[in-house]
């Protein structure tokens, strides 16, 4: 891609949560409103600013050695502190360097947790926001683009976000993998706990329509409901809250078992042997062990949970080195389109050339066709063949002059 002292070319600097503490990153970190003014205070032609719980970054267009001094001391300004502090915590990439980690970023292969899917969204809510600001050229717009297609594509070609990597997602994937549809699937959260409503958060999230909190104190069940939108119910019958429930989210945190294999048999007969997913999502646990020996009852704790997790994990790592493969091969897909388009002027000022002598020398040779092309063949190859005398390395002069005219296929 064009990198020469006129052309410009993509610059990234930022900091992530590998080169930079969480207390850095809070201090670059803006919220979507804050953003035009922050596009207009850094007064660059081309920029973006993308901010992130893992990562702020500005990306723009144009010269490195006067956009990196700029960046740097804009983000030293608004956290505070030395460019000579910040600079060591920082990175920076241009050219070809930007374009593999943009996508790489986009594609979640950059983040803390690999694979997730948010960062693009974020990607494209901060290219609105530039583009609407009016700082987002050709140039800006062709690369993120690309880097749009190409994070699809890497989501659509691998495996990279197919596993759970949280303990909320794997609840999740549980009980999807029970379920199937969860539109005629109830829920019922007993108690408050924190993880409890974050099982309770994605399940909603995840399509689960039918809902019910209880927890021993009225106040906050009816807390947590109000949160979710979702109605509560007494703590007074368990067996009735149980019976219920296709998924049992317990978060009580009781000092003793809160939930035993007696009330659940209970529930069960009432359900008709319907199948119930119990999740025991305190520590200690609220549900009694021996629950996993009752038929059409089937118990996840939080070691089990983060089994499902950690093995999310492993086969992210996996798939990452096949996520790369695609990112390398857009990069490259990219930065040949880029240098096709930049030249199509070159091309076509030489078409001008060509014609301009054509008609010259049709002008200086009157109808003598052959003294025409005579004199334009001449004029044609005079300067190429003084820069070719003149050059410092000729066999490349020689390779090039076989490649643009074809003339191996002339010897064979």
């Amino acid at each position: 891609m064009g990198e020469g002292p006129n052309t410009g070319t993509y610059l990234i600097v930022g900091v992530n949560h590998r080169s930079a503490p969480l207390s850095l990153r809070d201090a670059l970190f803006a919220e979507d409103a804050e953003i035009p003014a922050i596009l207009g205070a850094m007064g660059l032609e081309q920029a973006l600013y993308l901010a992130t719980c893992d990562r702020v970054e500005i990306l723009s267009f144009g010269q490195p050695d006067e956009l990196t001094p700029r960046c740097l001391n804009f983000l030293a300004a608004r956290a505070g502190i030395e460019v000579q502090t910040l600079q060591p915590q920082t990175y920076s990439f241009t050219g070809e360097a930007v374009v593999r980690h943009l996508i790489g970023v986009a594609s979640g292969l950059d983040s803390l947790v690999i694979g997730e899917p948010q960062v693009l969204g974020q990607v494209k809510a901060a290219h609105r926001l530039a583009r609407e600001a009016g700082r987002v050229g050709s140039e800006l717009e062709a690369l993120l683009q690309s880097v749009f297609g190409a994070a699809k594509r890497v989501r659509a070609e691998t495996a990279i976000g197919e596993k759970p990597v949280s303990m909320a997602a794997a609840a999740v994937s549980v009980a999807r993998d029970m379920f199937g549809d969860f539109a005629p699937v109830t829920a019922v959260l007993l108690g408050d706990g924190d993880m409890g409503q974050m099982v309770a958060e994605s399940l909603l999230k995840a399509g689960v329509q039918n809902m019910l909190v209880s927890a021993p104190r009225p106040a906050r069940a009816l807390a947590v409901a109000r949160l979710f939108e979702v109605p509560s119910a007494p703590y007074d019958d368990l067996v009735w809250l149980l019976a219920q429930a296709d998924i049992a989210l317990v978060a009580l945190s009781a000092p003793m078992i809160a939930i035993d294999a007696t009330r659940v048999q209970a529930a069960l007969k009432k359900r008709k042997r319907k199948p119930m997913l119990v999740l025991d999502l305190s520590v200690p646990g609220d549900v009694d062990p021996a629950l996993e020996r009752v038929e059409d009852a089937f118990l996840y704790t939080l070691d089990d949970l983060e089994r499902v997790a950690e093995e999310g994990l492993t086969h992210r790592a996996r798939e990452a080195g096949a996520a790369w493969d695609v990112v390398e091969r857009e990069t490259r897909a990219f930065l040949a389109a880029r240098a096709e388009r930049e030249m199509v002027p070159v091309v076509v000022r030489l078409r001008s050339h060509f014609e301009a002598e054509r008609e010259r020398a049709l002008s200086e040779a009157g109808n003598d066709a052959r003294r025409a092309t005579q004199l334009m063949m001449n004029r044609l190859l005079h300067a190429p063949s003084e820069a070719l005398r003149k050059t410092a390395n000729p066999e490349i002069s020689e390779r090039l002059l076989k490649d643009l005219f074809r003339l191996d296929d002339e010897e064979k």
